[in-house]
């Protein structure tokens, strides 16, 4: 049984937040459309021992869920024992990768019931500098090699919990010789020609 799956009937309300802490966040427009983000989920008082195959699995399902209702791609992903990493890329002009991680949280709280997240998710957006190809594959590399810095295997390869969400392509791997060529392929045919005509104001 998945941690906290005894009370998945219950509505996930957040409890707890104290609204204080939260970030400021930028234009709400750098989040739409094409945009591309790096996000990071912290537990609350890092909190561990929720981490398992069977949670990874749920965690896989939430974010194809996610991936539907935002019109997302998940180039890289990485659970680590007391956080979690993720690189999500829209699709189309309505997709809102702010109201994805809302309902990401919402669906993965109650799974980590009694654990937490921290109110609020760290958000790194992306520049155009880092969305060029060979300088995102070193975001994502980090993203994957999380677990090798942090002395939990040797090699990032090793680590279980590190993954790629690209509907249709379960078995896809950021790691693998060939993701990338077939990543590229497929972001190009799902991507929307108006995907990026959103005014943003300047990152600064």
């Amino acid at each position: 049984m998945s941690p906290g799956s005894d009370n998945l009937s219950k509505p996930y309300s957040g409890r707890g937040i104290n609204r204080s802490f939260f970030l400021p966040r930028l234009a709400r427009e750098h989040y739409q459309g094409n945009a591309v983000v790096h996000w990071t989920l912290t537990i609350r008082e890092r909190g561990t021992g929720w981490l398992t195959e069977s949670l990874h699995a749920r965690f896989r399902e939430m974010m194809l869920h996610a991936a539907a209702r935002e019109n997302l791609l998940c180039p890289t992903y990485t659970l680590m024992p007391d956080h979690l990493h993720l690189v999500w890329m829209g699709l189309t002009l309505a997709s809102d990768q702010r109201n994805g991680m809302k309902f990401l949280r919402e669906q993965l709280g109650r799974l980590l019931r009694p654990h937490e997240f921290q109110p609020q998710a760290h958000d790194h957006v992306l520049r155009e500098t880092e969305r060029k190809r060979q300088a995102f594959r070193k975001v994502c590399f980090y993203i994957a090699d999380n677990a090798r810095r942090a002395e939990l295997v040797g090699a990032p390869q090793e680590w279980p919990y590190t993954g790629a969400i690209v509907p249709g392509y379960p078995t896809l791997h950021p790691l693998a010789e060939d993701f990338w060529p077939l990543f590229w392929k497929q972001y190009a045919a799902a991507l929307a020609p108006d995907a990026g005509n959103l005014t943003r104001p300047p990152l600064g």
